[in-house]
């Protein structure tokens, strides 16, 4: 296949899962992009079966870092399909665990998978700590803002660096004329690097407390899996149900406070004072591509509606209009494999909704051996990730999308922070469609919900104190009272964008059970239209400074924040099985 100069990134690092770029390439110039996943998923197959109830603790396993989401939306999906409702108690604790894994998921993003895209570490051992203590002295009032702070932050990094142990930070494109930060900044940037991987511990124990542990948190379709202890002992109960006591609260309560205490003085400010060195970054539609944007919704009342968080789709960037989501319209939302390594009995070029999915691998290689690559075959086969389309649509989901959608509905927090961060770095709302807009949605978001949170948290403490101490609804346990058959579609918000599941239940198994996840939507590779996904849009016009060193390739990528570990899972490059579970098992 003759093909023009191409510029292949394998694997694409700091994300979660394995992840290829090849970029059709004008001298330095991207004109043309394809997104690869490079292993495929197989844990629908692995759920063939089996006890829809129990589906959450595998479906959990679709990734090693977004497990809370997919147990999230596993119990979701079986309560739809059974008609299962939830007691009040159990919305709040499931509210509290989604935002804290939001908040959790997105500090750790931006300063340890995105900020290196910005931030050049080994330049900070050039900054002057004293001016570095002023700088953080005028963002905020953290208290970690002496000179004497920052001048041994710095110490320690240049022990690093003289050491030629960079470690982490070994490989990167260090000295890299895109990068614009002053020494000082990066010197800031570095030490909140290092104050997060403390932070992060603190902030996990809300998962403990209610789930039992983090990652992996538990579930259990009918509510939660944490007892309210009445007489304020915290004991452990029979499968795996733990009850949890007033000190517990009166921590979750703290874990609250930590979190917002380090999105408001730490990441809310340092994204703002970034982003101000990358303005060219926040261009209109640069890094953005699609322009249209999905959202599902999520963090529903006590009655199990009226979510905080709503849903819906903007097409072409038009913020006057936000069309309706039905993830049950067989026509609405379907998956192609016309350049996916699958086969459908229906044919490759045909889609299916997920109900009809199929998950039929069926490898076809690359395209044949071109030094120093086997170049992907993007006119056939060329992902293990699928294509989801909204009524034919590509579209983006994720931060961005959210944090649009709640600005297009009149969301007061969002409009007054977004419209308060924009005039601080003297943007305009059309700086939002862009790779720089895409990290600010993802910080302001999480100022959003870590908002939120304390309502949640007040209104269960005070069903308690009123005596309500139901967690769980043990009506429908009995798979006897359940249908003959049944399907449901059960979603949530992910940090990385909108993921459903969707299972059928034949006689109290799972019959048929498909996942669409973010990554899916954003990662997908062009569908039977020729439709590109958005990271292929979103890399077309993006120009290296330096030809073997895709620093902006990355920036732009990064600021999806792929977890391509939830699209793919299991067979290696010959096709061949790397796992076998036995379903009777």
């Amino acid at each position: 296949m003759a093909t023009s100069q191409r510029l292949v990134v394998d694997p694409i690092t700091r994300i979660e899962g394995h992840l290829r770029i090849e970029a059709e390439m004008n001298g330095n110039t991207v004109t043309k992009a394809y997104s690869s996943s490079v292993m495929m998923r197989g844990i629908e197959l692995i759920l063939k079966g089996r006890d829809p109830r129990e589906a959450w603790a595998l479906a959990q396993r679709f990734c090693g870092v977004c497990t809370l989401v997919h147990g999230i939306a596993s119990v979701r999906t079986v309560e739809k399909a059974l008609n299962y409702s939830i007691p009040p108690n159990a919305q709040l604790i499931r509210n509290l665990m989604i935002a804290a894994q939001f908040i959790h998921d997105h500090v750790m993003h931006f300063y340890h998978l995105h900020a290196l895209d910005w931030v050049d570490v080994p330049a900070a051992i050039n900054a002057d700590p004293a001016k570095t203590a002023s700088l953080q002295k005028s963002l905020s009032g953290w208290p970690n803002n002496s000179t004497a702070y920052f001048a041994g932050v710095q110490t320690k990094l240049k022990s690093f660096v003289a050491g030629g142990q960079l470690g982490i930070f070994a490989n990167a494109y260090w000295g890299h004329p895109a990068y614009k930060l002053p020494p000082e900044v990066n010197l800031l940037a570095f030490a909140h690097y290092l104050e997060a991987l403390s932070w992060q511990r603190e902030v996990a124990k809300l998962h403990a407390i209610f789930g039992g542990k983090n990652p992996h948190p538990n579930f259990l379709v009918g509510g939660v899996p944490c007892a309210i202890s009445v007489d304020n002992r915290l004991a452990n109960y029979a499968g795996g149900r733990t009850a949890v006591n007033a000190a517990g609260l009166t921590l979750v309560s703290s874990v609250i406070q930590k979190m917002q205490d380090f999105v408001n003085q730490v990441y809310l400010p340092d994204t703002l004072a970034i982003a101000g060195f990358y303005k060219e970054w926040a261009a209109p539609y640069f890094g953005e591509g699609i322009g249209n944007f999905l959202v599902y919704g999520d963090f529903p009342d006590e009655t199990g509606s009226n979510y905080k968080l709503p849903g819906g789709v903007i097409l072409n960037r038009d913020l006057s209009k936000v069309l309706p989501v039905n993830l049950e319209a067989a026509s609405e939302i379907q998956e192609s494999v016309a350049h996916s390594w699958y086969d459908y009995s229906a044919g490759k070029n045909t889609p299916l909704h997920p109900y009809q999915g199929e998950t039929t691998p069926n490898y076809q290689g690359t395209g044949g051996p071109t030094p120093p690559y086997d170049y992907l075959n993007v006119e056939q086969s060329y992902s293990w990730i699928k294509a989801p389309r909204w009524n034919g649509k590509a579209a983006e989901v994720g931060p961005l999308a959210r944090v649009l959608v709640l600005y297009a509905k009149g969301d007061p927090a969002t409009k007054a922070l977004v419209d308060s961060s924009l005039s601080k770095l003297g943007l305009t709302q059309a700086n939002l469609f862009s790779t720089m807009g895409r990290v600010l949605a993802r910080t302001l978001e999480t100022k959003v919900i870590a908002d939120w949170m304390p309502a949640w948290n007040a209104k269960l403490r005070d069903n308690i104190s009123h005596g309500d101490f139901n967690t769980f609804n043990d009506l429908k346990w009995d798979p006897k009272t359940w249908p003959a058959t049944a399907q449901g579609a059960g979603f949530t918000e992910a940090p990385r964008g909108a993921l459903a599941h969707w299972i059928k239940i034949k006689n109290g198994l799972i019959e048929n059970y498909q996942a669409v996840v973010p990554s899916t939507w954003n990662a997908s590779p062009r569908d039977a239209k020729g439709q590109p996904g958005a990271y292929e849009q979103a890399l077309v016009g993006h120009t290296l400074a330096v030809a073997d060193q895709p620093l902006e390739l990355l920036r732009t990528i990064h600021s999806f924040d792929p977890c391509i570990g939830c699209a793919v899972h299991l067979v290696d490059a010959d096709g061949k099985d790397l796992l076998q579970i036995d379903l009777a098992a």
